[in-house]
């Protein structure tokens, strides 16, 4: 017995195929005028249940990931801070150093890019089936701490260190807590030569020892992150005052 189209559209639900139900009509349409046959039809509708598919599988792995926003390396405007290392990012922005366990370390001052080429390389790495776990310095800190006092820790240490890729955001944005550098040297150290680490800061190497306040510390963890590391340095003039200044300068201009 032929169904009709209402009737195939809840058996596809039924089979779970939301792919398919959602363009049915479109191609039985366009068998209907003759813009494709029937195997063309039928195979679009299975690409159209695999792009669903791989559209929200790439959806949980960016929730999961913990990043908030999407950035991409197309929307980057090099021209803005010329001496940015672009050929740098753009090596990297091939994942290879995910796959040979390699770890990045962004410095620059803030505003000049190292957040935004950062998360763009993560929203890569989810994209093309890498388990990603980005945080900001402080938060995962916090993290850990309220992971420590639930009895959690360890579950949650476990999560990390099967990352593909973890992010450590703005490292010394914000004034660190005390013993939060033998936390951040517990993540780096337990993934070095397992899994690569990507680490942004607007603070120069030689003030780590200061700002963490366990000289130590540094010393270890600079070694583990630099060992089979990229360092690029960011330099230029803040994204977010010229945003702020043109915001101001069009507000001006249609007072």
């Amino acid at each position: 017995m032929t169904m009709t189209i209402t009737e195939l559209e809840r058996s596809l639900r039924a089979l779970r195929l939301s792919g398919m139900t959602a363009t049915l009509e479109t191609r039985a349409l366009q068998v209907a005028q003759q813009q494709m046959d029937f195997i063309e039809a039928f195979s679009a509708l299975v690409q159209d249940e695999l792009d669903r598919r791989r559209s929200r599988l790439i959806d949980r792995r960016f929730k999961l990931s913990g990043l908030t926003e999407r950035k991409d390396l197309k929307d980057f405007d090099w021209s803005y801070n010329p001496k940015n290392p672009r050929r740098d990012i753009l090596e990297l922005a091939n994942l290879k150093f995910i796959d040979e366990r390699e770890d990045a370390l962004f410095i620059g001052s803030p505003g000049v890019g190292k957040s935004h080429v950062a998360k763009a390389l993560a929203l890569l790495a989810v994209q093309r089936g890498y388990t990603v776990f980005y945080r900001e310095a402080h938060v995962l800190v916090e993290d850990i701490n309220q992971a420590r006092e639930l009895g959690e820790l360890r579950k949650y240490r476990a999560t990390i260190k099967a990352a593909d890729l973890v992010v450590i955001d703005d490292l010394f944005l914000r004034k660190l807590p005390p013993h939060a550098g033998d936390e951040l040297a517990d993540v780096i150290m337990s993934r070095y030569e397992k899994s690569s680490t990507l680490v942004t800061s607007n603070r120069e190497i030689d003030d780590w020892a200061k700002l963490m306040g366990d000289a130590v510390i540094v010393t270890p963890l600079l070694d583990r992150l630099m060992h089979h590391g990229h360092l690029l340095k960011f330099v230029g003039k803040s994204w977010r005052l010229k945003e702020s200044a043109d915001r101001l300068a069009k507000n001006r201009q249609t007072a």
